[in-house]
This record gives C-alpha cells, sequence and structure tokens, in this order.
C-alpha cells in the first residue's frame, strides 16, 4: 500500500528540467476527466481533450487541444492520439441506462492507440470490479453485495471494459475507486495495486484523476489493477 503526498505522482520530476508529456484524454468533460485535462494543464503538460460537445468542456489553457470527435470508429480518432506519451479514459457508463458505452467505447480507442503505436493507457474502473481489501469486514462486505447488485449492469460493463484491456498490447493501468465525491484535490489517498485499501469507502473525483496521473509514469502499475481511496 502507498500514499501519494500533494505533488503530481508523488514525487517530483529530476531538479534542472521540465518533464512536459504530451496526454489525450478521452471522457474530457466528464467529472474525472475535466479534472484530469485540468491538473495535466496545471502540470505544465500538453493535453488534447476528445469530446463530443467542447461546450461541456469548462477547462481551458494555452497547451490544451479541444478534438471534437464521435467515438464510434478508431479512424476518427487515431489522429488524437498520435504520437502521445500517454491516453487516460474516464469513459464509462454514467447510468444503468448506458451500461456497454464504457467497453464499446474503449474498444475505439484501443484500436487507435494500436494503429498509432501508442501503448500506455489509464482507465478509470471501480472498486467492486477488483478484488476486496484483505481484511474487509462484514459490514464492508455487505456494503459491497448490495451496490454491486444494484449497479450490476454497469459493473458488468467495466469489466469487460478491463478484460478488452487486458487482452489489448497497451500498457494499461486500470483505476479503481469506490463511491466518488466532490471535493477539492487533497493529493493524500491510499493505492494498492492488485488490490484495495483496508476500510477505503469514498475518494474525491479531483483524486481519482490526481492518481491516474501519477501513475502514467509510474511503471510499477503497468497491467495491474489499482485500487485507491481515502
Amino acid at each position: 500500500m502507498s500514499e501519494y503526498s500533494p505533488t503530481l505522482g508523488g514525487h517530483t520530476a529530476p531538479r534542472g528540467r521540465e518533464y512536459v508529456m504530451e496526454l489525450t484524454v478521452f471522457g474530457a468533460t466528464g467529472g474525472i476527466g475535466q479534472e484530469i485535462v485540468r491538473q495535466a494543464l496545471g502540470a505544465g503538460h500538453r493535453v488534447t481533450a476528445v469530446v463530443r460537445d467542447p461546450a461541456r468542456l469548462h477547462v481551458d489553457g494555452e497547451r490544451l487541444e479541444v478534438f471534437r470527435a464521435d467515438l464510434g470508429d478508431p479512424a476518427a480518432v487515431q489522429s488524437a492520439v498520435a504520437g502521445r506519451d500517454a491516453v487516460l479514459s474516464g469513459l464509462g457508463a454514467r447510468s444503468r441506462a448506458d451500461a456497454g458505452v464504457g467497453t464499446r467505447l474503449t474498444r475505439t480507442v484501443l484500436g487507435a492507440m494500436e494503429a498509432e503505436g501508442v501503448r500506455r493507457l489509464v482507465v478509470v474502473s471501480a472498486a467492486p470490479v477488483g478484488p476486496e481489501a484483505q481484511d474487509a469486514g462484514l459490514l464492508d462486505r455487505a456494503a459491497r453485495g448490495v451496490v454491486s447488485a444494484v449497479l450490476k449492469d454497469i459493473y458488468a460493463d467495466l469489466r469487460a471494459m478491463e478484460a478488452e484491456i487486458a487482452r489489448s498490447a497497451t500498457d494499461w493501468t486500470a483505476v479503481r475507486p469506490p463511491r466518488l465525491q466532490d471535493k477539492p484535490l487533497s493529493g493524500r489517498y491510499r493505492t494498492v495495486i492488485g488490490g484495495f485499501p483496508s476500510k477505503g469507502r469514498f475518494i474525491g473525483r479531483a483524486d481519482v484523476a490526481h492518481a491516474m496521473l501519477a501513475m502514467t509514469e509510474d511503471t510499477g502499475t503497468v497491467k495491474q489493477g489499482v485500487g485507491v481511496a481515502y
């Protein structure tokens, strides 16, 4: 288990140089996606935000490119990922009626990345898709069971999405948060590679975005699911 500090990624770049990444963000108008864009720009990176409706993106900056596209065709988004250091995705169903959209749209992203030879991919999933905390108590297990039953279609979609990325040639990481909250960025949360933090019940969307950006540069999270929570 590890805990990140308020610096992006829990570490700083080597002294004497500025490390600027070229990033593409899918699902950039969602709660986590907009935070990824905002924080990445704040860290000095260059960001391509792929959106269907630019009016829903409430972030701007000199290093931001807004790329309007419908994610129905990988060829339509290839130029959005070409030459990028990493791709981050907040794609997923926002309601049970949207179940299946996460897997379908992620296939588009994977097709575009494969066509352009881009390997690093970090996606947001959900805690119930991965294993429980090793010391999960009865209350936590019961709550997890109820949530999984109520949102079973959404979690089935996320499991299928994770299966798709696991079969791909990408250097993927699936970030698995519990219940999401709208809270200011703290930069302080716990992560468990291949597991989940003990009694981790909540996390803010801004801190999920922070974790995803941090893991973009963390080779220890490649081809892993990572639980993240307060």
